[in-house]
């Protein structure tokens, strides 16, 4: 699934990952792909959580160099 959307939060620490990708998700129309890229290992807890919360999918998780690249396809 090829990103429609990049959002870069490396060097961002809890909270500021998911709130900038909440504020991201709530400007994209539905069948959107996001790339998030994070490097606070936090993430990997928080993501799937806001995901859920918010009604969008995780289509995967790419862990690289310290690196997570978060694919999320916008449901609503």
């Amino acid at each position: 699934m090829e990103p429609t959307h990049k959002l870069d939060v490396l060097g961002h620490y809890c909270p500021v990952p998911v709130s900038q990708t909440r504020r991201a998700l709530e400007k994209l129309d539905r069948g959107d792909v996001l790339m998030v890229l994070a490097d606070d290992p936090e993430t990997m807890h928080d993501m799937p959580v806001l995901l859920d919360r918010m009604g969008h999918k995780l289509v995967d998780v790419v862990k690289s160099a310290g690196e997570f690249h978060f694919i999320i396809e916008v449901c609503l």
